[in-house]
């Protein structure tokens, strides 16, 4: 076992996440040799971090043969990997068996802790029944189990990231439910002390669970939220529950991200997370952590920003599909004059508007669907792009229309780069 103030070594999973990237910065400030694993380490890389790529869903993980390798000199394993939605066969794959091979590939002196999630007893969703299978793995291993509360951070992320969201909203501070629900937060970085402690002095497998000291309410939350961004304190805007959860399940139907039936059952019971007796650590209490620095400009961009996200890939999925089905449907006596003569027949013309047409609607149908977001986001710049020059070499009146023609597809462009940037969480 290493010893406390000894140099360590740690293979952390889920490394890129949002609870993955705070124990990563913490254990490398006090000096642990971090070894970063993830689906996609790029910017793990440019971090600074020794990186390990490693997909959980490819089988190649599913064999302690893939591991072994990589835990020559590894004094300790974190397994903060986990899907909240995904095929059963992904679920299978990231929350059994790559961990199993995992354990299976450590050597006797290597200690393990798995990150769960509270709440996982009685829920009957595919989350919840993977998580528990993965802990019976986890204990049947020996490997310590810490299940956190509501994890907040410098930075945020899915259910922070709304919490946010919901603070900054103008004119009113929206609530689901009557707000009276109870939560006792953790900062991200004092769960990483946690686990820096819980790793070097193992208690009994567990599962513990982990919060902070201070028990509040949501509204209570979101308001000190609205205040620490800078925000004049609004009435607040009780969402009733069935309002909310159906909101969550149209959220889920167009996987809106944040809007979903998760998020709005996990606001609408609460997180309560009483911190287990033979965890020791202490933490700070919410009324501490969330004043620790200054909101900036990054802070209130992104809260403003964050429920917006999802209604501008809606709004241009609007756009797709009006363009699409005036390419396919317009008849072409009402376009063709448009163009003025051209060197280009009117037969070929109408061929590549009702191509265009398709084109606009299978990309309307990615974005309901949040098909593969970064790629469709760069792929709609570089049509609409290519549909401007098209036109300006065909019909370069067309600049000139007086409500506006081609000149329209200018800020259309501004707003699909911005559309791009939002889609790149990480």
């Amino acid at each position: 076992m290493v010893t406390a103030g000894s140099p360590a070594t740690v293979l952390l999973l889920g490394a890129d996440g949002f609870i993955g990237r705070h124990i990563a910065f913490a254990l490398r400030r006090e000096g642990w040799h971090v070894i970063a694993s993830a689906r996609r380490t790029a910017r793990l890389d440019q971090m600074g971090f020794a990186t390990l790529r490693a997909d959980l869903t490819d089988p190649a993980t599913h064999d302690p043969a893939f591991w072994r390798p990589h835990l020559a000199g590894v004094d300790h394993v974190i397994n903060a990997a986990g899907l909240l939605n995904g095929s059963e066969a992904a679920f299978t794959a990231v929350h059994q068996l790559a961990p199993q091979a995992l354990y299976l590939a450590m050597p006797d002196t290597c200690t393990a802790l798995l990150i769960s999630a509270i709440g996982i007893e009685s829920a009957e969703t595919s989350f919840a029944s993977h998580r528990r299978v993965g802990e019976k793995i986890a204990r049947d291993h020996g490997v310590t189990i810490l299940r956190p509360g509501l994890v907040l951070g410098d930075t945020s992320h899915g259910g922070s990231s709304l919490l946010r969201a919901f603070a900054a909203f103008p004119l009113v501070t929206p609530v689901v439910g009557r707000g009276n629900q109870p939560f006792n937060p953790i900062h991200a970085d004092d769960l990483a002390t946690v686990i820096r402690d819980c790793l070097r002095n193992p208690p009994p497998p567990g599962p513990h669970a982990v919060g902070g000291p201070e028990t509040l309410t949501l509204a209570d939350m979101t308001r000190a939220y609205r205040g620490w961004l800078g925000l004049a304190r609004a009435p607040l805007l009780r969402l009733p529950l069935p309002l909310a959860r159906a909101l969550g399940s149209v959220g889920d139907a167009l996987r809106l991200g944040p809007i979903s039936r998760t998020a709005v059952d996990q606001l609408s019971a609460g997180v309560l997370a009483p911190t287990s007796e033979a965890l020791t650590t202490p933490v700070r209490p919410f009324s501490t952590f969330h004043r620790s620095r200054p909101a900036g400009t990054q802070d209130l961009w992104h809260a403003r920003l964050y429920l917006l996200r999802p209604v501008l890939r809606l709004t241009l999925a609007l756009l797709w599909i009006v363009s699409g089905l005036l390419g396919l449907f317009l008849p072409a006596d009402q376009f063709l004059p448009l163009l003025g003569p051209t060197a280009l027949p009117a037969a070929a013309l109408i061929a590549l508007a009702r191509l265009g047409g398709l084109a606009d609607l299978a990309i309307a149908l990615a974005l309901l669907r949040n098909w593969r977001p970064r790629l469709m986001a760069w792929l709609q710049v570089a049509l609409v792009a290519l549909y401007t020059l098209a036109f300006t070499i065909l019909a370069p009146a067309l600049w000139l229309l007086p409500l506006g023609g081609l000149l329209k597809n200018l800020p259309i462009l501004a707003l699909l780069l911005i559309h791009a940037v939002l889609e790149d969480e990480r």
